[in-house]
């Protein structure tokens, strides 16, 4: 339990839960009754605060509007077949917002005000955890630099924010992609590893451009040659070639998906061999042609498992036999089965909301 010095609450005087239609939940559009508020100043992190979902008050000079210094995670919480509440692999997103938070010269946030304030938070408004299949409790952590200062430099003032809503499926079905040899998301020695805000901002206008093609999202390439492929926008990308499972290699260029590493995980333990290593979309673009391309799909906390049903690339349309998703869809069978606990969690990854 968090201590009482570190966390306030202030509950709401009334909920807003019986204007919700449970039945229908469009993806990041709907908040639950309280957030969390912690404010770093003076060198250190102030009491942490649980109160009403609302606007907060800005400056127009608050330095991440100005300088970018804003980084986000996405968690969910799922009710499980038991009656419990469950988190799925949360330490490893608090890891990887202390993370960002250091490539972007921002304070880490102390676990016991992360995942304490999380957990209190969960459990005030657990109402809002949907029991519907495919629909789960969705959990935004933020943190922005909200020094009211224009000026170049690394900010004396964050806030960070958790706020929590039900949500449905991200992708209600299969994607289809659009190859950028014209756009670049990030380059070594960037920020593409870091879930910053402006790596997403920087990817809208050409998502745009591939959606009025008729393309769902794109598939990245690398920033130097254009050729290495990357990652989906909203997703880490996995080929099945030939019966074997590939994904590019974590260089530092995108994000390293909690999702990814645990498909990776249970592709092997139920038997598949993986391979992570360069992936030449030359060699995407054989594979399809010459019959060794069975599956290609993206993978993250929003998107879970989602089937890619076409890529485009160079004027050309390479459509994918759904049929022959085996491999995916038993991973994302076994994912659910795990987050839900209708299936061993034989690596410890959920944490319970007792």
């Amino acid at each position: 339990m968090l201590a009482t010095q570190l966390l306030e609450i202030e509950k709401c005087t009334q909920s807003k839960i019986d204007a919700v239609d449970f039945n229908n939940i469009p993806f990041g559009r709907t908040f639950s009754d309280h957030m969390l508020v912690a404010e770093y100043f003076d060198g250190q992190w102030q009491t942490a605060k649980i109160m009403p979902y609302g606007p907060i008050p800005l400056s127009p000079a608050t330095s991440a509007l100005h300088y970018g210094q804003a980084i986000f995670e996405g968690m969910k919480a799922h009710r499980t077949t038991d009656g419990r509440i469950a988190m799925f692999r949360p330490d490893k997103n608090i890891a990887r917002f202390n993370k960002s938070a250091v490539r972007m010269s921002m304070p880490e946030v102390p676990e016991d005000i992360f995942m304490e304030g999380l957990l209190e938070l969960i459990k005030l408004d657990i109402a809002w955890i949907p029991n519907k299949e495919g629909c789960s409790l969705y959990m935004r952590p933020l943190m922005f630099a909200n020094e009211p200062c224009i000026g170049v430099k690394t900010s004396d003032r964050y806030m960070f924010i958790i706020m929590v809503g039900p949500v449905g499926p991200y992708y209600s079905e299969p994607v289809s992609v659009l190859v950028s040899e014209e756009y670049a998301r990030a380059v070594k020695g960037g920020v593409g590893y870091a879930k910053t805000a402006g790596n997403y901002g920087r990817t809208l206008y050409p998502v745009e451009l591939a959606r009025k093609q008729g393309y769902k999202d794109i598939l990245w390439l690398d920033g130097r040659e254009q050729k290495y492929v990357e990652e989906i926008g909203t997703m880490n990308v996995f080929f099945v070639l030939d019966g074997k499972l590939i994904t590019p290699s974590i260089d530092g260029t995108f994000l390293e998906g909690v999702t990814r590493e645990s498909v990776i995980r249970i592709a092997q333990d139920l038997g598949y061999e993986v391979e992570q290593r360069k992936i030449d979309i030359a060699e995407i673009v054989a594979a399809h042609n010459n019959g060794l391309l069975e599956e290609m799909f993206g993978t993250g906390t929003a998107a879970t498992v989602t089937h890619i049903n076409r890529f485009g690339f160079r004027g050309e349309d390479y459509h994918l036999d759904l049929d022959k998703a085996v491999i995916s869809k038993r991973i994302k069978e076994e994912l659910e089965g795990i987050k839900s606990n209708a299936v061993p969690d034989r690596h410890g990854w959920l944490k319970f909301v007792e």
